[in-house]
């Protein structure tokens, strides 16, 4: 029975069509009843959707995802609190904020990369809330994981704010060498998008030139 409904899930998957990129084989749909929505796992992002990795692992497109209700309206010329690059005038799928302290904010790639090399240390970065901080983010679709912070006992973690910056293919293909990258083309580097530690040419792990997002295998 178990072999049987599993082959029902992927033939009923098979016939659904992601809204983000119009392909077929979509296999999450909308938790919001009546939305017939359905999207790749991969195109989440792009997409801006949400999916709780936590509970009933639930997921939502862009019109019914959760919104967080801050009081504390932005400051002008506001910052992320990782990166310090500017976020935009108000909160949004981009732009997170801690419910906590209502002052921080983050773009959504930073607070997910903290969070996964953060592990069990997963605070926010100013306010250093840990349980009202952790339950937002995960409402939010960020994914956490438990284990010790990547960098305990590894001096050869760099900093939060440094981005990846070379092919982990296990078959570089690039003529350049694995720190070689381009603006467009088939050897335009792409972090993952779920952890922003692992990196990939385009060409070496066969993505189409189009591709914008990509995962690793860990992810």
């Amino acid at each position: 029975f178990l072999v049987r409904d599993t082959r029902c899930v992927i033939w009923e998957a098979a016939k659904k069509r992601c809204f983000v990129c119009s392909k077929m084989g979509a296999t999450i749909t909308c938790w919001e009843p009546g939305c017939d929505r359905s999207f790749h796992l991969p195109c989440t992002l792009q997409g801006e959707c949400v999916t709780q990795f936590f509970g009933l692992y639930r997921s939502f497109c862009w019109e019914h995802r959760p919104q967080q209700a801050l009081q504390a309206p932005l400051r002008q010329n506001s910052t992320c609190s990782i990166c310090l690059d500017p976020v935009e005038d108000e909160t949004s799928y981009k732009t997170m904020g801690c419910p906590a302290c209502q002052e921080a904010r983050f773009h959504r790639p930073c607070i997910q990369r903290l969070a996964l090399r953060a592990g069990i240390r997963f605070h926010c970065p100013c306010c250093q809330n840990q349980e009202l901080f952790v339950m937002e983010m995960l409402t939010m679709g960020i994914r956490t994981c438990r284990r010790l912070p990547s960098w305990e006992g590894d001096p050869a973690v760099g900093p939060l704010d440094e981005k990846h910056s070379h092919c982990d293919a296990s078959t570089c293909l690039c003529p350049g060498g694995r720190k070689y990258t381009e603006d467009e083309g088939p050897w335009k580097l792409l972090c993952c998008t779920s952890c922003a530690a692992e990196g990939t040419h385009q060409h070496c792990c066969s993505l189409e030139i189009s591709s914008s997002t990509w995962e690793c295998q860990g992810c």
